[in-house]
């Protein structure tokens, strides 16, 4: 356990609490066609904005533990950063290198599937999303998995492989599947056969998250485990049919099942090895679980369960230690925010709803599920709808404003953070009609906070862990004018953005004892020694430095 903070002789506390809000996917746009952030009525934040102290934070790349700064930041790594006030490599850097200096092939996870399947006879088989997005997982993986495995003797690999769509291109998956088809191919000889056996949408089967739809994995282990599914004779095939035939994005496109004259080329069977090679946690645990879990299992009829060697590509929940196996360890983050603020007796409250409610508890906290303090610390879940992002907009920004206030009220708790998932999921749907309505509900829910924090004379944080909404078509890397697809409409980016995001200090009974000029150049990590001093503590010396510049 780590020791409270010290008393902060530069500050003097508020009377009311210090809340810190996650505008999940909100940044500033590098061009103006396409940032909804920019074209939003955003009233209360742009207020706020001429009055109080802003900056701008960096929140993707290294400054949260990416391998480049090319790399994009994502929900995961951002709340990371964000709750452990510190940067660590994250898992697209740690499989990396893993793989670079093949620590990850001499293992023992790597050693047990490989030599099952030797000795059964079996498939060796991978899951995951087929892409370069490096958010849950990098095609370059996989492929270098593959090569050791026929470099080992392993006589059959079968790829499952999920479309992606979200932090790529929204239809760029045939510019992934054709060179994977084209890389198995070569591969393939006598005395080796590697083919792509299932597929899907991200946002139909297999990648559910915090237990919001586990028909998506139901849906999952049909086509990937039983191969019960339409039936096409090639992944390019399947893709080009079910796009014309649906004209849904590459996330949303229907499942399929790869034959062989009528008989799926990969279904899971006993003795075989299965190695999901995403490296993000959250969308992989229900999957996990389904493989894992033993007749108590609740959630669907698995119809049947094969006798696997099942394997993660790293540990998703470090406390309940999910799954048994993987292949690289991730990221030991300790001293979080929330521990020392714990040990320093601080009660805290911390809200969202379903699809980022992880992420302001479990990765906020460094990837650990249990809480520091029944007695201390408060975790709120608001249900999300089960519909389409675009249908719903607004999610449930009014809700959680709603328990704010009213906690604020209250004033039970010195500090209160809250995500809300507009701008990141909404923004996941390449509409932008509907991430501007969601970009504006926002609006309206924070503008009822502010008042509120002003009336308990608290202090709000007002910042986000990556950008999203802000870049919302596609540009010409060399010109940097809008993409027009054939219908003359922008083509709709729905991945997340590479540009910084704000961090806004509201303090309406400021004292004066910092400049209103905030540091500049510092990451999203800052966030955390900001908040420390705020609440009238001195943060960890290793704390990455905060924004404030204390007079």
């Amino acid at each position: 356990m780590v020791e409270a903070l010290q008393k902060n002789s530069k500050f003097n506390k508020r009377r009311g609490p210090v809340l810190l809000i996650i505008m999940d996917g909100v940044g500033f746009g590098k061009y103006k066609e396409g940032d909804g952030f920019k074209a939003a009525e955003t009233e209360t934040l742009d207020a706020l904005m001429k009055s109080e102290p802003w900056v701008k934070l960096k929140a993707h790349g290294t400054a949260v533990g990416l391998p480049s700064d090319k790399d994009m930041g994502n929900s995961e790594v951002g709340h990371n950063a964000i709750g452990c006030g510190r940067v660590f490599d994250q898992g697209a850097k740690l499989v990396e290198k893993s793989i670079e200096t093949g620590s990850l092939f001499k293992g023992e996870t790597w050693r047990t599937c490989v030599d099952t399947v030797k000795q059964s006879g079996g498939t060796l088989h991978f899951l995951g999303l087929l892409s370069d997005g490096n958010v849950h997982s990098n095609v370059a993986h996989v492929r270098a998995m593959i090569e050791q495995a026929k470099r080992e003797h392993v006589a059959k690999v079968r790829v499952h492989a999920l479309l992606d769509g979200r932090d790529v291109g929204e239809t760029s998956a045939l510019d992934y599947f054709d060179p994977f088809e084209e890389f198995l191919e070569n591969l393939s000889d006598g005395s080796f056969d590697a083919r792509i056996a299932s597929g899907g949408g991200r946002m139909v089967i297999t990648m559910d998250r915090y237990n919001a739809n586990w028909d998506m994995v139901k849906k999952g282990w049909e086509i990937h485990v039983l191969g019960k599914g339409r039936q096409f004779l090639s992944s390019h095939e399947a893709i080009e049919t079910l796009r014309k035939e649906t004209g849904a994005i590459d996330q949303d496109l229907p499942p399929f099942v790869i034959a062989a004259d009528g008989k799926p080329v990969g279904t899971v069977e006993d003795g075989d090895s299965f190695i999901l090679f995403n490296f993000r946690g959250d969308r992989a645990l229900e999957i996990t679980k389904a493989f894992e879990a033993g007749d108590d299992f609740k959630e669907f009829d698995r119809i049947r369960r094969p006798d696997v060697q099942y394997a993660g590509m790293m540990e998703y929940d470090g406390d309940l230690h999910i799954p048994k196996q993987y292949l690289v360890t991730p990221p030991a983050i300790d001293r979080t925010m929330s521990e020392y603020l714990v040990a320093s007796g601080v009660k805290q409250f911390s809200i969202s709803e379903t699809q980022k409610f992880g992420h302001i508890t479990y990765f906020f906290n460094g990837n650990r599920t249990e809480k520091f303090s029944e007695e201390l610390e408060t975790y709120v879940e608001i249900p999300s709808d089960n519909v389409p992002f675009e249908q719903r907009p607004w999610m449930k920004c009014a809700e959680i404003a709603d328990r704010v206030i009213d906690e604020i009220k209250k004033g039970e708790y010195e500090f209160i953070k809250m995500n809300f998932p507009n701008g990141d999921m909404v923004g996941h749907t390449g509409n932008w009609e509907a991430v501007i309505c969601s970009l504006e509900g926002l609006d309206l829910s924070i503008g009822r906070i502010q008042e509120a924090v002003k009336e308990a004379g608290g202090i709000m944080i007002i910042t986000a862990d990556h950008g999203n909404s802000d870049d919302m078509f596609e540009h010409d890397k060399k010109t940097g004018s809008v993409v027009i697809k054939e219908n003359g409409k922008p083509r709709a980016k729905t991945s997340h953005s590479l540009n910084p995001v704000p961090c806004i200090i509201y303090d309406p009974e400021s004292k004066g004892e910092y400049s209103k000029e905030l540091q500049e150049g510092l990451g999203i990590s800052s966030l955390a020694a900001t908040c420390i001093e705020l609440m009238g503590f001195v943060p960890p010396k290793d704390y990455d430095k905060s924004v404030l510049n204390f007079t």
